[in-house]
């Protein structure tokens, strides 16, 4: 994260729901994941952008790149400008072994949506 990010919190509760990053005339929308969402847009825009996307997204389930090409599907545990900690996804087996990685914020191309 960088020093120029501006924080946007949900009004309600002031819950952190990304950044705005100053572009040019314009600011262009961050997640909680460090991806950019939009072009570069006006500030009403990106509040609007950032208050639609929520934080129900981190719920999906998603992919951790292995070594070589491997995926592995995991699930969100924790989330920061820090880093992001993953969680091997284990359907809720309450019995199976917990396995977490750490990954840099932001990921680059180690995490990615589930697809398929």
């Amino acid at each position: 994260m960088r020093e120029d990010w501006i924080e946007h919190r949900r009004g309600r509760d002031g819950e952190l729901l990304g950044w705005m990053r100053p572009d040019g005339e314009g600011f262009v929308v961050v997640d909680l994941l460090g991806r950019d969402r939009t072009a570069p847009v006006d500030w009403l825009e990106a509040e609007e952008v950032l208050d639609e996307l929520g934080i129900g997204y981190l719920a999906e389930p998603f992919e951790m790149r292995l070594e070589g090409d491997a995926w592995l599907r995991v699930r969100l545990a924790e989330v920061s400008a820090h880093r992001i900690r993953v969680k091997k996804d284990d359907w809720g087996d309450m019995t199976a072994p917990q396995v977490f990685y750490s990954l840099p914020f932001p990921p680059g191309d180690a995490l990615r949506p589930l697809s398929g």
